[in-house]
């Protein structure tokens, strides 16, 4: 009995759990192509409307009506502070805090499986690789002579589930490192604009006191 034998995949049964972690992770990945392309946004032009905004006539219901009408995670944090602005700085500042801190939440949503799954295919590959091997012993055991052939053959054949556990935890891995990184600029624009705009909401109170 060969490693391979009634088996419709050339390595045995770890190629199906490798390739359902393919297409879960490839599904996840997708998802957050989606999403992480309509979370980021040209966060400079932006500012630079919410500013001219806040100091023109219209105030604070004209830069909630662009924050409004402006899509991703800068636009709602900054429109989560603007609602408690009748409240004072202060409050503004912890909206704003609770507003990123959800937003975090959504941007960071489904990164740990992408990590996981591109740490388990190259665990299942191997694991697949050992019991093809195992296989390949026993068939040489009952077989009662060594077969250079079959030998190679199995040993081989073991070996592709490793080779696809890397290709799919490498694809993966790819993934996970390019979404982070996209994940983290639009983190770092969030947490500077939102530190622009308590600036400006500050300057327009003491120039409100002033006068």
């Amino acid at each position: 009995m060969t490693p391979t034998s009634g088996s419709p995949w050339p390595s045995g049964w770890a190629m199906y759990p490798l390739a359902f972690l393919l297409i879960f992770g490839v599904a996840i990945a997708i998802e957050r192509l989606i999403n992480l392309s309509k979370a980021a946004i040209d966060a400079e032009s932006f500012f630079q409307q919410l500013e001219e905004a806040m100091r023109s006539g219209g105030g604070a219901k004209a830069a909630a009506q662009l924050c409004s009408e402006t899509r991703g995670p800068v636009a709602s944090v900054i429109h989560a502070g603007l609602l408690r602005l009748h409240r004072g700085v202060d409050n503004v500042e912890k909206a704003i805090e609770n507003a990123g801190a959800v937003e975090m939440a959504f941007l960071e949503r489904g990164m740990v499986w992408l990590s996981t799954v591109a740490n388990l295919a190259p665990m299942v590959g191997f694991l697949g690789t050992v019991s093809g091997m195992i296989n390949a012993f026993q068939a040489i055991k009952i077989a009662g002579d060594v077969d250079p052939s079959m030998v190679a053959g199995g040993i081989s054949e073991a070996l592709i589930t490793t080779a696809a556990g890397l290709v799919v935890g490498i694809l993966i891995q790819f993934c996970y490192n390019f979404f982070v990184s996209r994940i983290d600029k639009i983190i770092a624009d969030m947490q500077e604009h939102t530190a622009g705009f308590i600036d400006v909401l500050t300057e327009i109170e003491l120039k409100g006191q002033e006068s």
